[in-house]
């Protein structure tokens, strides 16, 4: 009997048939085609398996499905699921950890080049005709800044890896300290959050959303920082109070920041942090690399095929 895997997120019909591509014998692949949860409720009805990347999963989704076993992020982050509904319904939830690392990583040292040298600012100059090589604010050198890396798991050693070679004094936070061997070995040393923030040239977020990082670069944390800082968000919109930044920045609290995460995704047409100044905008563009694809298709598909056989998911992936 063939089992259906759901794409939850809208893509197009040209990705389907790249991840039909490395489908397991005896499973077939559909996908959405609109966004909202009246949408999704139609469609997976039926569903076996779904595979959600950046659309939010609801429990009335959820409880919507009636044959659902397994629900896999396509991803790490699991905040936009209801894992309480998923568990009320008895639905496995997996995620790909560490799949992404290395993609975030180096969309991360890209968003901090970018924004310390006002690259976007001078293509988007020349695109209207302008030649903009100054902009009142001072560009700035990564090479032998402090940078702190606030979240330290698989994406923020990532990006403590292809910070070496800038010679950078590499400072991250966690809840849980790493033991000094793993410290030299990614070489960074710990600070806790209060002191990051005052002494970090670059402030990069790693962090996952929760109860305990909702909110947590607000404008009292913005105003510890130096008045020559950047701030990078790859982590989730919840970490920064989207109007906070947009104070700090346009009242010179901090230098610049980077965005590729928001409060509300996609950013609705007219947000008030379009057009703020020394802020660069991208729509949740980290984790997107070809090279990635097929490796992380397969193993959701693996996933799946094992809880298809009456398998776990392996520990490293299991959430629920």
């Amino acid at each position: 009997m063939t089992q259906t895997i759901l794409i939850l997120d809208a893509i197009s019909e040209v990705v389907a048939q790249k991840m039909r591509d490395h489908l397991q014998p005896g499973f077939e692949l559909d996908y959405a085609t609109e966004l909202g949860d009246d949408h999704l409720v139609e469609i997976i009805d039926q569903a076996d398996y779904a595979i959600s990347g950046q659309v939010p999963v609801s429990g009335r989704v959820l409880r919507a499905a009636k044959r659902l076993k397994l629900l896999h992020k396509w991803g790490v982050g699991v905040d936009n699921i209801d894992l309480e509904a998923a568990r009320e319904c008895g639905i496995k939830v997996a995620r790909t950890t560490g799949s992404n690392a290395l993609a975030v990583a180096e969309f991360t040292l890209g968003l901090i080049i970018c924004t310390l040298r006002h690259i976007p600012h001078g293509h988007f100059g020349l695109q209207h005709g302008r030649w903009q090589n100054w902009r009142g604010s001072t560009p700035f050198l990564l090479s032998g800044k402090t940078v702190g890396l606030v979240g330290f798991g698989a994406i923020g050693k990532a990006v403590a890896g292809v910070l070496a070679g800038f010679d950078c004094d590499t400072c991250y936070y966690k809840p849980n300290r790493l033991d000094p061997g793993e410290e030299d070995q990614h070489g960074v040393r710990y600070l806790p959050l209060a002191e990051l923030l005052a002494v970090a040239d670059v402030i990069s977020l790693h962090c996952p959303l929760s109860p305990n990082t909702n909110g947590l670069i607000d404008r009292a944390a913005l105003s510890s920082m130096k008045n020559t800082a950047t701030l990078i968000n790859v982590a989730r919109g919840g970490v920064v109070v989207e109007q906070d930044l947009i104070w700090a920045l346009e009242n010179d609290v901090i230098h610049s920041a980077a965005i590729d995460v928001y409060e509300i995704e996609p950013l609705p047409a007219g947000s008030p942090l379009i057009n703020v100044k020394n802020l660069t905008l991208t729509p949740h563009l980290g984790a997107m690399a070809s090279d990635t694809f097929v490796p992380t298709v397969e193993r959701m598909f693996a996933n799946i095929a094992s809880v298809s056989r009456g398998e776990s998911v392996p520990e490293l992936d299991s959430v629920l």
